[in-house]
């Protein structure tokens, strides 16, 4: 009877090894599913993500200025740089801009910061990187989208950090493919396209390996072979030209035309 009962009982613990083992395998089926339908979900965010940076406004991108955007010229001891402002996705960056040089601040002001195969950046009227001031005479905030990148000619404000912009701008100067290692989820096709030919895209907004607040708000259209010559001209430890090179004055070509 003893070994009768053992024997029952091992059936029994038999029975129940196998009903739990059939629980524990609903169990993973269940997680295996929920893990199959996140993945699916996070890839088709993506996906839609992707189709969402590809659908943006680029203007940077345009061959011709838009009705909507300045056109400014900078003449300079190396020649003039014909620019694109873009007043409706920087409107303070752009106004400060345009109102400074109509005021003739930026007149007669040194490229005192120059890194070739990087940027030239003016604006101080110190000429050493820790002056000038914006048209409301204190810092204004930063304007940052995704509608606007650092390739090779965009304009934009120089900083001393988060909201801090002033009067200081510099110019993307950058020759070298910089395309290499960019997302399709952080960058749309056509901006990793523009960035073969130059730029800094470590200083855009979008970057989110290397985050950073520097407002774009123009385009260089012309005169892109000046901006070369100044950023190859010797300079010393501080990145300070050998040779004096100024901005004689800003020139504004056009205003942006009211929608009727």
């Amino acid at each position: 009877m003893k070994k009768a009962w053992i024997i029952a009982a091992l059936c029994s613990t038999m029975l129940l090894t196998g009903c739990g083992s059939d629980k524990e395998n609903t169990k993973q089926a269940t997680n295996s599913t929920e893990k199959s339908e996140q993945k699916a979900e996070k890839s088709t965010d993506r996906e839609q993500k992707i189709k969402d940076l590809n659908k943006m406004d680029l203007p940077q991108l345009d061959k011709n200025p838009r009705k909507d955007e300045y056109v400014v010229e900078i003449k300079t001891t190396e020649g003039n740089i014909k620019a694109r402002l873009f007043p409706k996705l920087a409107p303070k960056a752009v106004e400060n801009f345009v109102s400074l040089a109509k005021g003739g601040y930026y007149d007669g002001l040194t490229f005192h910061r120059v890194i070739n195969n990087f940027m030239i950046q003016t604006g101080d009227p110190k000429g050493d990187g820790t002056g000038g001031e914006s048209k409301w005479k204190k810092p204004f905030d930063d304007e940052l989208n995704e509608n606007l990148y650092n390739l090779r000619g965009a304009i934009a404000m120089a900083n001393s950090g988060p909201d801090t912009n002033g009067s200081q701008f510099f110019i993307n100067q950058n020759k070298e493919d910089k395309s290499d290692g960019l997302l399709i989820d952080e960058y749309p096709q056509k901006i990793i396209d523009a960035y073969k030919k130059g730029g800094n895209p470590d200083l855009d907004y979008c970057n989110k390996s290397m985050p950073n607040d520097y407002t774009v708000f123009g385009q260089v259209i012309s005169g892109m072979n000046v901006v070369d010559k100044i950023a190859a001209t010797p300079t010393d430890s501080n990145d300070k030209p050998k040779q004096t090179i100024k901005i004689r004055s800003i020139s504004i070509l056009q205003t942006p035309k009211k929608e009727k």
